[in-house]
């Protein structure tokens, strides 16, 4: 008996650098930790905990599990293309004497003409609804920028409209349409095409 493959429906978005940025604000009681290896278990831990009960998490399997996320973190910032100007850690500590938390992260790649790439990007859902989305996006483009990128692309899930909604009103545009699967996150071959109109606009809220 054959088994229907699972496919999904992905936007790849693109931002110009060259326009002026928002500046990256945090709120009370977060901070930013740059990049730096001994900390690649801490990105990989928030990203498992972002992503496990999340919607890629349950698309594609590498996010569903730690030891995904592991191996994913190894492959990222092991490539020859790794950006550590756009890879970021946020850490939650309100006070000197609190225990801190590690809760959102993203990494970073740089293509070829003069192009970034944001590879992952999470929030763990206890302290979603602060902005940090935003914020460390934001922190990302900026790295980017000092590293002389005149554009910034990503991936997301079409049917992620939260993100969706981030991505478009911070200035990014549909670029392509396409679908990957769910098994190897590879793309289905031939689904990729121009947006049609309806996909460019920002999504309502849910």
């Amino acid at each position: 008996m054959s088994v229907t493959a699972i496919h999904y429906k992905r936007l790849r978005l693109q931002l110009d650098l060259r326009k002026p940025l928002d500046n990256v604000q945090l709120a009370e009681g977060y901070h930013f930790i740059p990049w730096q290896p001994l900390i690649q278990e801490r990105h990989a831990q928030v990203q498992w905990r972002a992503f496990r009960e999340d919607l890629d998490g349950r698309l594609f399997n590498c996010l569903s599990n730690l030891a995904g996320c592991r191996r994913l973190l190894h492959e990222t910032v092991n490539h020859s293309r790794f950006s550590g100007e756009s890879t970021w850690l946020v850490q939650f500590q309100p006070e000197p004497e609190w225990p801190a938390v590690d809760c959102a992260m993203v990494q970073g790649l740089t293509q070829s003409g003069l192009t970034g790439a944001i590879q992952n990007l999470g929030v763990v859902p206890e302290h979603r609804s602060f902005g940090l989305g935003r914020s460390i996006l934001l922190q990302a483009l900026h790295g980017f920028r000092r590293s002389g990128m005149r554009r910034v692309t990503l991936e997301v899930t079409a049917e992620n409209l939260q993100a969706v909604r981030l991505y478009l009103k911070l200035g990014f545009n549909v670029s392509r349409v396409l679908y990957r699967t769910a098994e190897a996150g590879t793309i289905v071959k031939g689904s990729e095409r121009p947006p049609r109109a309806l996909e460019t606009e920002v999504p309502l809220p849910g």
